[in-house]
């Protein structure tokens, strides 16, 4: 766990800065929310009762991070005012179910189309490219900072085909993520760079195929599928086990390559998705075999692909990307 004392001053500095920055952005330093008589954490009580049914004002308060005794004196208001109703749960005469009436629901209507114009106006200055990466750095914001809400289901995480900037994208994550995690060198970097552009300049749309997985905009994941290619070099491409030279000459072969997921979109089962997603497309292109090289650090990595049904077929130690690692060589009969 990091001490207070261990955080970088100018990160929390940064990160006031932004928050500064985004109230004034979206009008929460007005009065009333959106020149309404509201404040902005009674049209967020509003917002959670018009979208929410059977809610529980202990439930609305733990959910909103809200003090009991204020949360009280909001609700009890709104009711004076007639805008809320409560009744007694079915089946338990404890509970207190919460629903805006018609006239609650009248009072949040507006507030809520001034906030969809609002934000409407501020995306429209934006190009769609740069709408489509502020949308995904605020998905990554809220997974980050551990929303529960933002799970990869719900924020429709999709496998989509490759895209402009998606290669530099990849090449940069991978690059960070093994550095932070394995101690890897630049030389990997180097390495997932050359492998991407070898793949986009000989790409066959009959041997070759990518899964890129994508959630508001943003990569979250990955996956390539090759021919095994003749004379590759285990530290470059994946070595091919004994005797598999015949069935590498005759393109019955394929790779898969540089599968990662992205540490926040990590436990949700997209590494295994991509990985099927990569067998099916092997088994489409008429591939017979599917390959992989690997090492032996990577744990969860390896224990996908024993799920899927590939084998461990040969291991060998090797010094690259400044480390001692054991490669290893997974095959998958199709």
């Amino acid at each position: 766990m990091t001490r207070d004392d261990d955080v970088d001053g100018a990160m929390v500095a940064a990160v006031r800065a932004f928050g500064r920055f985004y109230t004034r952005q979206i009008g929460l330093l007005e009065e009333g929310l959106h020149r309404s008589a509201f404040s902005l954490t009674e049209a967020r009580v509003l917002y959670e009762l018009a979208h929410r049914d059977r809610l529980t004002a202990s439930v609305l308060g733990q959910d909103l991070g809200l003090d009991a005794g204020y949360l009280s004196r909001l609700l009890k208001r709104f009711e004076d005012q007639g805008l809320l109703t409560r009744r007694t749960a079915a089946g338990d005469g404890r509970r207190q179910v919460l629903a805006l009436t018609p006239e609650g629901q009248a009072a949040f209507a507006p507030l809520d189309a001034a906030s969809r114009a609002e934000v409407g106006a501020l995306l429209a200055r934006l190009p769609a490219a740069d709408r489509a990466a502020l949308v995904g750095a605020m998905a990554r914001v809220r997974r980050l900072l551990g929303d529960p809400s933002e799970g990869l289901a719900e924020a429709g995480l999709t496998l989509r085909d490759l895209r402009p900037g998606d290669l530099g994208w990849i090449a940069h994550r991978q690059g960070l993520l093994y550095a932070t995690e394995y101690g890897f060198d630049l030389r990997f970097e180097a390495l997932v760079a050359e492998i991407l552009a070898g793949f986009v300049r000989d790409f066959d749309p009959a041997r070759a195929g990518a899964w890129i997985a994508a959630q508001g905009g943003e990569v979250m994941g990955s996956v390539f599928l090759a021919p095994a290619e003749a004379g590759a070099k285990p530290a470059e491409a994946g070595a091919m086990p004994a005797g598999a030279g015949a069935e590498r000459a005759s393109g019955t072969v394929g790779k898969l390559r540089l599968l990662y997921v992205e540490p926040a979109a990590r436990g949700q089962g997209l590494g295994r998705r991509l990985t099927a997603a990569c067998i099916a497309g092997a088994r489409e292109r008429g591939y017979r075999q599917l390959t992989l090289w690997t090492n032996d650090v990577l744990t969860a990595a390896r224990r996908i692909y024993a799920e899927a049904g590939f084998r461990l077929v040969e291991s060998a130690p090797h010094r690259s990307f400044g480390q001692d690692l054991v490669g290893e060589t997974w095959v998958l009969d199709l």
